[in-house]
């Protein structure tokens, strides 16, 4: 059975997603810990991070690097933070979260209602950050 970030990435699902290319995806967190709180996905389904071939794990980190300086320019947050815990969607995926504080990154804090026009200007901005930047964004939202 295919998992929910499969089933996004087929479009059977909707998803805000800011990257899109052969390899990976990224998409906003439907449950965000912060404003611009972001999902890379390999579009391969792996369970856990050490699993994955090399160069596709440094091809995500790639990715991140770059949806990472977008979020850093579009929400100017402190930082960016980076996080990989798969324990509840069995395929790989890395959490981006722009944040002040580090209580910021507590899962038990996640907006489980972000209100749609929040999420469309979130996404807006990371895909207008990653123009400014010279990378290439997601220029729709599949399966939305």
């Amino acid at each position: 059975m295919p998992s929910v970030f499969s089933r996004i990435i087929d479009g059977e699902l909707p998803a805000r997603f800011v990257w899109s290319d052969d390899r990976c995806v990224a998409f906003l967190s439907h449950r965000p810990l912060r404003p611009g709180h972001t999902l890379v996905v390999p579009r391969l389904e792996v369970d856990h991070w050490l699993d994955l071939e090399p160069d596709l794990l440094s091809h995500l980190m790639g990715v991140s690097h770059r949806i990472g300086r977008a979020l850093q320019h579009g929400f100017q947050p402190l930082k960016v933070g980076m996080i990989i815990a798969g324990l509840e969607v069995p395929h790989v995926h890395v959490h981006l979260v722009p944040f002040q504080t580090m209580d910021q990154l507590n899962f038990a804090r996640v907006d489980p209602n972000p209100l749609p026009e929040d999420q469309d200007r979130a996404a807006a901005t990371i895909r207008e950050s990653l123009a400014t930047l010279g990378f290439a964004p997601a220029t729709s939202d599949l399966g939305r």
